[in-house]
Parts: C-alpha cells; sequence; structure tokens
C-alpha cells in the first residue's frame, strides 16, 4: 500500500504549495515479491494444465484411459471437484490475487489430504505427493520472505 504525504511540507510557509495529500508514488518492485509472482503464475500454468486433464478425462478425451462413467460415483465426485477447483486456483494464482492463494491451498491440500487418507478415491504417487508438498511449502517460504520485505 502506498504511503500518503502531504504536498508541499517541506516548503516555507510563505512559498505557497499547502497541505494537499497526494499519494507517493510506488517503489520499484523488486525482490522476494517478484519472484513470489513469478512463482504464482508458473505454479498457475501447472494447475492449469492439471485442470484441463482433469476436464479431459471427465469428457472422455484421453486415449486408453478409464471411461468417466464406469468410475464409481465417489471417484467422479472427486474427480469433477478438482476439475473445478483446479481451473478457479488457476486464474487466481495467475492474476496474483489473494483469494487465489487461498483456493490453490484448498486445492492443494485438499489433493495431498485425499491421497493420503483415501488413495482408492485420488490415487497419486509417493514423488508427486512430495512434489506437490514442496510446492505448498516454497509458496508459504516465498509469500514470508515477500511480506518481510516490504516492511
Amino acid at each position: 500500500m502506498r504511503s500518503l504525504t502531504k504536498v508541499g511540507a517541506n516548503r516555507r510557509a510563505g512559498e505557497g504549495g499547502g497541505d494537499r495529500i497526494e499519494r507517493s508514488p510506488r517503489p520499484n518492485q523488486t525482490g522476494w515479491d517478484v519472484v513470489l509472482v513469478w512463482f504464482m503464475r508458473a505454479t498457475a500454468l501447472v494447475w492449469l494444465a492439471k485442470a484441463v486433464a482433469t476436464w479431459a478425462s471427465i469428457l472422455d478425451v484421453l486415449p486408453g484411459a478409464r471411461p468417466f462413467e464406469a468410475e464409481p460415483v465417489t471417484r467422479q465426485t472427486v474427480i469433477v471437484y478438482f476439475a473445478v477447483i483446479d481451473a478457479m486456483a488457476a486464474v487466481g494464482l495467475w492474476l496474483t490475487s489473494a483469494w487465489g492463494g487461498v483456493v490453490w491451498l484448498l486445492a492443494a491440500t485438499s489433493a495431498l489430504t485425499l491421497a493420503i487418507l483415501t488413495p482408492h478415491l485420488l490415487p497419486m504417487s509417493l514423488p508427486y505427493l512430495g512434489l506437490q508438498a514442496s510446492i505448498v511449502v516454497i509458496y508459504f517460504i516465498l509469500s514470508w520472505l515477500a511480506a518481510r520485505e516490504i516492511r
């Protein structure tokens, strides 16, 4: 957030100027905040690819894949949930909005939770589980560094 400064506050009283309040120019964004933005955008592209792949499985576009209708209803529910929430998270992350980070964290943590607690609903390999968890940790670290830099 930009700070407010008095225009003419440093001038002597007789020179005019006045006591107008204007926004000071925003400082250049360099450092961890830029890294966080690029990380969020790269993550958004990955999550968009995940959403497209999930929609492709719903629409039975993937060759050789099991038909969506053949899946149990509980698995169909999980597939539809991630098709919607991954797409929403990708858009929010690309816009680098606060709600995007929240929706993405909901999507990522719910995927991790389902993969660990109910692997029959959301089968996920151990390396993929670790990769997804590490992306969440990196996001928290970069957010913390960017917030610390602003002060």
